[in-house]
């Protein structure tokens, strides 16, 4: 059975597979169908957020998957508008999963558009109480997640933020780097356009198809990938694209597209 835990990124308690799941918008009626298909196609980074509002579908398709917590890499988030409510936030994200820790808990926006150290504070707290393993931010500018790092000298594990090709962007990505924090990347095909020239070029040239060579550049930069669907062939499509090799010039046209 394809197992895509490899390749993964270091974070705080364990590894990050580059490659994970992401539940955006699919229904919680649909969740256990689309993470039971995820999970059979060998993903194992789970992705969802309290706002979601499909916890409990995701938690079902976990139980009744037959495979280890500690195979599996689960991620939710808080919400701006729980900031005044965090412990409470995570132990009913914790509840509705159906888990007795998360592998990543991030705040999903600034809360009106603040870095909130003393929100980030308190998700330092859930983490050393053991309810999360790795802790990180979403949708963060470099200068809010200075102020996290100044104010609480925690710095996070991960900045979760919409990412593709056509929006790379070289000093976001070194900035993050610098400070030792993982981009992750979601929506990566929404700005995309699959028809591009070169896109198209280079996917012919590996036997694969556009969405899986943005995959590809993902995992060759370590960026971390979440791509969505809820059709269980293109679920497996997706996911191929993780093993599939670019060469430098590849990686470097791709790039190209973001300027």
């Amino acid at each position: 059975m394809t197992d895509y835990a490899q390749p993964s990124v270091p974070v705080t308690g364990g590894s990050m597979p580059l490659l994970g799941f992401g539940t955006w918008q699919i229904e919680e009626p649909d969740a256990p169908a689309a993470v039971a298909a995820a999970l059979q196609a060998g993903y194992r980074h789970i992705d969802t957020a309290t706002g979601y509002r499909n916890q409990r579908g995701v938690g079902k398709a976990i139980a009744e998957s037959g495979l280890a917590r500690e195979d599996l890499f689960i991620t939710t988030k808080l919400p701006p508008d729980n900031a005044d409510r965090v412990r409470e936030t995570i132990e009913e994200s914790l509840d509705q999963l159906g888990l007795d820790h998360l592998d990543l808990w991030l705040v999903h926006w600034p809360p009106n558009g603040e870095a909130r150290p003393d929100v980030w504070q308190q998700l330092v707290e859930a983490q050393q109480a053991g309810l999360t393993k790795a802790i990180g931010v979403s949708n963060y500018s470099l200068d809010q997640i200075d102020e996290l790092i100044d104010a609480t000298g925690a710095t996070p594990a991960v900045n979760q933020i919409r990412w593709s090709p056509v929006e790379f962007d070289r000093a976001v990505a070194d900035g993050l780097r610098d400070r030792g924090i993982v981009l992750e990347g979601y929506s990566p095909f929404k700005a995309s356009n699959l028809q591009d020239p070169t896109l198209v070029e280079i996917a012919e040239a590996h036997d694969a198809d556009a969405a899986q060579v943005i995959v590809a550049w993902h995992v060759a930069h370590q960026f971390v990938v979440i791509p969505k669907s809820s059709n269980p062939d293109r679920i497996r499509s997706n996911a191929a694209g993780a093993t599939l090799e670019l060469n430098a010039d590849e990686i470097a046209r791709i790039d190209g597209l973001g300027n």
